[in-house]
């Protein structure tokens, strides 16, 4: 049927939407998966054809009459395409700009920059000669993002950096200040220092960015927090990352080991290398905010944020069918490593997550003994209540029914023997994690003999938003943690 109905940025009254051509079925055998159809006001005349895809169409980015890049997408391999494509002239052939898994970010060439028209719509920034287009991109690499601005040539298809952000800072461009790209708006930030405004010739080198805002640190207390982006190896040979944070003044050799707090979120690979890559820049400024685990820092806890926990499924395999031993393995290696560095001990050290963070919480507390309690927020726990998919598993229940129970921590909650908090929002309408999952959950950790505790927040969702639920979820949090792994202090031997 008819899906993604827009209207065309760059052409007076026109919209654009995709149908499928495969009956929506994934898994028949066809050329064209999807067309992708436009029709003029006064929408008199049969709709006509601007493409035909061997994947699902994921949107247009216009510019004028002879230039659009049409994009498309194909979940089961991650595969993206961009095509450059003629609006005006649908008899031109397409050519094919990228082609890449979505998942390798140090390959990503960027997204294009737009600008507003004088009718206010988003349209494909140009050069003043009309034959190169601008590339913004967060510079995935190594040794961690370095974002960047480049001017693609749209017949000679070369890229010119126009600017790309160098160590020890973290620099995002915001947008070009003309069409020449000689004069850019950005943000600059650093571990202690808030993002701020600048504007940065591109054509000066000598020239010193202008400051256009002075923000502060919103808390200076933290300022001095200890941040390190940190790299380790699965018992695979997969590599692995996570940001290591500490408290001010804290010092390993000097003060010992710290309780410490572990935050994380699985998600599915198709290949290792992908699953490999380094996430974020250890330069970015060091945001404490209440959804993460960033709060403890000013309670004196150690956390380790973003650990990898990636699930992969080299070509045909499925990442779900080995889901639980590269979840325990991805754990296994965050845990000795934090404890080889001495900033914590295996006696001293929880896990918590949200949503699908979650359920990770709940398996890895139900399958290993590599934790001494549990946070687990807004989750879902017995996954025959999600039957017709969940997370990136687009099998159903009744095609891949043994995974569906390996994976359901409810089918193990009696061996949970470590302390689990389970905090829901009272009205969470998201169709995977409604109310009821944690409420089951908590019952049968209960009634198994296990230690848990319920807190669910009136009237909120699967994110919560009042101020009365925030700190209610910080205080639960942090009396949990206190009272399972001790209070955020070093740690006092036996």
């Amino acid at each position: 049927g008819v899906r993604r109905v827009s209207w065309r940025a760059d052409a007076p009254a026109t919209l654009v939407w995709a149908e499928a051509q495969d009956g929506g079925d994934p898994a028949r055998d066809t050329k064209v998966r999807d067309a992708v159809l436009t029709q003029a006001a006064p929408f008199d005349r049969p709709p006509q054809t601007l493409a035909q895809l061997g994947s699902r169409y994921a949107g247009i980015h216009w510019g004028r009459g002879d230039l659009a890049l049409l994009n498309e997408s194909w979940w089961k391999s991650r595969t993206v395409k961009q095509w450059r494509i003629a609006p005006d002239h649908p008899e031109t052939e397409p050519q094919l700009l990228v082609e890449r898994s979505s998942q390798d970010r140090y390959n990503d060439p960027g997204r294009p920059g737009m600008v507003r028209d004088v009718n206010g719509r988003g349209r494909l920034q140009t050069s003043a000669d009309g034959r190169s287009i601008f590339l913004y991109g967060q510079g995935a690499s190594p040794e961690g993002d370095r974002p960047f601005v480049d001017r693609f040539d749209l017949d000679s298809r070369q890229t010119t950096r126009l600017f790309h952000s160098q160590a020890p800072g973290y620099a995002v461009p915001q947008a070009l200040l003309d069409q020449e790209g000689t004069s850019l708006l950005l943000t600059r930030e650093s571990p202690d220092e808030p993002a701020n405004y600048y504007v940065q010739s591109l054509t000066d080198a000598a020239a010193a960015p202008r400051a256009l805002t002075a923000f502060t640190h919103p808390l200076p207390q933290l300022r001095g927090v200890s941040k390190e982006q940190i790299r380790y190896k699965r018992n695979d040979g997969v590599d692995l990352t996570a940001t290591l944070m500490l408290p001010p003044g804290y010092n390993a050799k000097k003060d010992g080991p710290l309780p410490l707090l572990m935050w994380a979120y699985p998600g599915e690979f198709k290949t290792a290398a992908a699953a490999s890559q380094v996430t974020d820049s250890p330069y970015r400024f060091n945001a404490v905010g209440y959804w993460g685990p960033q709060a403890f820092l000013a309670t004196g806890y150690a956390v380790l944020v973003s650990p990898s926990m990636p699930i992969i499924g080299e070509g045909d395999k499925e990442p779900n069918d080995t889901y639980l031993p590269q979840l325990i393995a991805n754990a296994e290696a965050a845990v000795e490593e934090v404890v080889r560095r001495g900033v914590t001990d295996r006696d001293h050290i929880a896990i918590g997550g949200h949503s699908y963070g979650a359920f990770m919480t709940a398996n890895l507390l139900a399958h290993t003994r590599l934790f001494k309690a549990g946070i687990a927020r807004s989750g879902a726990y017995n996954r025959s209540l999600t039957p017709f998919g969940f997370q990136a598993e687009e099998r159903n229940y009744w095609q891949a029914q043994p995974v569906y129970l390996a994976m359901s921590p409810f089918n193990y909650a009696g061996n949970i023997k470590d302390p689990i908090l389970f905090i829901h929002g009272e009205d969470d309408n998201n169709s995977g994690t409604f109310p009821m999952q944690s409420e089951r959950m908590f019952s049968a950790v209960k009634g198994l003999g296990g230690t848990s505790r319920l807190v669910m927040l009136p009237n909120e969702s699967h994110h919560y938003r009042a101020r009365e639920s925030i700190m209610t979820m910080l205080a639960e949090s942090e009396r949990w943690l206190e009272s399972t792994i001790g209070p955020g202090q070093p740690i006092k031997k036996k």
